[in-house]
């Protein structure tokens, strides 16, 4: 197994760690900016040096992962350029699920093999769970050499890769974010209403077993299979009451109707209800 050597060991730097090291690489170093942020990262990864010095580490892997946020990785790579480590047939990635490879170009110049490798997957902490990287996809992108490596280790992580243009990282990963850190939010935007109800249990609570069978009915059927509610119904009287409760709250209205218009056009696209019952719902959902 190759070598490897961890830049930026925080939440995803330090669980990506552990899982390869499970997996039989050697995580050989790791940096951190603090280095008490770097011994925390030793207790998930169990192996490797702990650091400060980028350089160091870096010379330490033939395969350098930057798991750093997206505008750290440019300055980091020409940091890294601009030392006297010999980058031939060295393995750069960055986890960047926003950004290309071309931002590592200063190290490919010198002879380094470059790619984006990331996990679709959400990391809230340092956990050592392999689980966490086990059946999901990982958005890859870069040179040929550097992909065939790519491909190798998402295969011994139990994942599926998903190899992606360049030109196309904006759209993908936007879809990303609205899958997880955009769901979150609609997880919060519902459990503030609930709270105006003056419900004196937690929200998130009461929300959490339907979220959960909402998505085990996704990952069982498909999503416009798993789509129940109003909408798909041709409720037209439950949506008005919806719409005159939240008047009042004008910002979580505005949610519920680009949400609720979305589900109308997978509606309309099933071919699930009359032309007359959707665009009796299309002008209810655009009143103002």
């Amino acid at each position: 197994m190759i070598d490897v050597a961890i830049i930026g060991a925080g939440r995803l730097g330090a669980s990506l760690g552990y899982a390869l090291r499970t997996k039989g690489y050697k995580i050989k170093a790791f940096s951190c900016r603090k280095m008490s942020s770097a011994r925390s990262s030793e207790k998930i990864i169990g192996g490797g040096q702990p650091s400060t010095d980028t350089v160091d580490t870096a010379r330490q892997g033939k395969l350098v992962f930057l798991c750093l946020p997206d505008k750290a990785i440019e300055p980091v790579s020409r940091y890294l350029y601009q030392s006297t480590l010999d980058w031939s047939k060295k393995y750069v990635f960055h986890t960047s699920g926003l950004l290309s490879s071309s931002l590592l170009r200063t190290l490919k110049r010198k002879g380094a093999f470059t790619a984006s490798f990331h996990p679709i997957q959400s990391f809230a902490q340092k956990t050592a769970d392999l689980k966490q990287f086990e059946g999901i996809y990982y958005g890859l992108e870069g040179c040929p050499e550097a992909l065939l490596l790519a491909q190798k280790i998402v295969r011994h992580l139990g994942g599926h890769a998903l190899l992606i243009k360049p030109k196309d990282k904006p759209l993908y990963h936007a879809a990303c974010s609205m899958a997880s850190n955009l769901f979150v939010v609609l997880v919060e935007t519902a459990s503030s209403l609930l709270k105006k109800t003056g419900l004196e249990e937690d929200p998130s609570r009461i929300l959490f077993p339907l979220v959960q069978g909402t998505l085990h009915n996704v990952k069982k059927l498909d999503i416009s299979a798993a789509l129940t509610g109003p909408v798909v119904r041709g409720d037209r009287a439950s949506i008005e009451r919806h719409l005159r409760a939240l008047r009042a709250f004008p910002n979580h209205r505005r949610i519920y109707t680009t949400l609720a218009s979305q589900a109308l056009a997978i509606v309309k696209k099933d071919r699930r209800l009359s032309t007359e019952d959707i665009k009796a719902l299309k002008t209810l959902l655009e009143e103002k």
